[in-house]
């Protein structure tokens, strides 16, 4: 069995953890975008924080990983009534995929041999209850992502082509990631994806060599080297599953519905996605920290992940969307 380099092991990158953290405590935060260098990290998060979560409940054999028997859609083929634990699914989205792979389409080997029209699920079934994995999504079709961010907002997934019409669930937290140096996303996309994060590689001598430590400590025995891990894995596990549960009893004054508008307004960001993504990464982190209400602390330390990939170039300031967020942030909140 394959194992997973612990969560809590992951040397920096705070805000790159802080919002895969959020998106797992609300999935409708729209995802996670992280741009940056090669060899940071990406990956190595996405897969260990999946690993990190507590295993799902299933039925065993449905191709969309349903929680309950009435869910399984009526076109699965061999399913049993028995539920069975699972690890949450992380589904990697390969470059050059073709659209009848990501949506699913007619099974050709069942309609050839059987004359039956049967539906071969694709990748966004597998993804359901877990997530979707993009590496360097810049470098992905456009009509490919639109794709993807319609139905990881939408929720459901429709295929209507060679006779066929389905629909299934296909509720996924989707994480895209790449090196902008290999071009850039369309504006539009960028906008659709929740949060977004610049990685670097770290430059503190000592940040990179506990990097090189704990990799090699983790390759020469994967086993101790998770058990030493367990106790912290374990505390974020059930800060995790305590701000999930805690999450629709966390109020939202009108004063931070007020402070979100107005640092929306003030950095120039179109539609109310901003503001939308502000208010429920804002109230994601208030249920971990533990707190009652939404406060304007929590803006500050998740206004620039949620705003700084929504705003407009300025070719007369160089300070770069991040330093304009904080500005704003250092204006309106204090």
């Amino acid at each position: 069995m394959h194992k997973t380099f612990p969560f809590s092991a992951i040397v920096g990158q705070d805000q790159m953890k802080r919002s895969m953290i959020l998106t797992a405590i609300d999935p409708t935060i729209g995802g996670v975008l992280v741009f940056g260098d090669r060899g940071t990290g990406k990956s190595t998060a996405v897969r260990a924080l999946a690993a990190l979560l507590p295993k799902i409940y299933v039925i065993d054999g449905c191709p969309i990983n349903s929680e309950f028997a009435k869910d399984v859609p009526d076109w699965a083929q061999n399913v049993s009534k028995k539920s069975v634990q699972r690890q949450t699914p992380v589904v990697d989205l390969p470059l050059g995929v073709s659209e009848d792979r990501v949506t699913g389409a007619l099974d050709i080997e069942r309609a050839l041999t059987k004359g039956e029209k049967a539906f071969q699920p694709g990748l966004l079934a597998l993804a359901n209850r877990g997530y979707l994995y993009i590496d360097e999504v810049n470098l992905l079709e456009d009509h490919i992502v639109d794709l993807l961010l319609d139905v990881a907002q939408s929720g459901e997934n429709l295929v209507e082509r060679e006779g066929l019409s389905i629909r299934h669930a296909a509720k996924f937290v989707l994480v895209g990631s790449g090196n902008p140096e290999e071009g850039e996303l369309r504006p539009q996309l960028l906008d659709r994806f929740g949060l977004s994060v610049e990685v670097t590689s770290p430059t503190n001598i000592e940040e990179r060599v506990s990097v090189i430590e704990r990799r090699d400590a983790f390759e020469r025995n994967p086993k101790r080297f998770i058990g030493k891990w367990a106790s912290e894995e374990e505390a974020v596990r059930e800060r995790i599953l305590a701000a999930r549960s805690a999450l629709k009893s966390i109020k939202s004054p009108k004063k931070i519905l007020r402070d979100c508008a107005d640092l929306c307004v003030n950095l120039g960001a179109d539609g109310l996605r901003g503001e939308l993504t502000l208010l429920r990464a804002g109230r994601a982190l208030a249920a971990y920290e533990g707190a009652a209400a939404l406060e304007r602390r929590h803006l500050s330390e998740i206004a620039q992940l949620a705003l700084s990939h929504r705003l407009r170039r300025d070719p007369l300031d160089e300070a770069g969307s991040g330093a304009r967020v904080q500005r704003a942030v250092c204006e309106i909140l204090g």
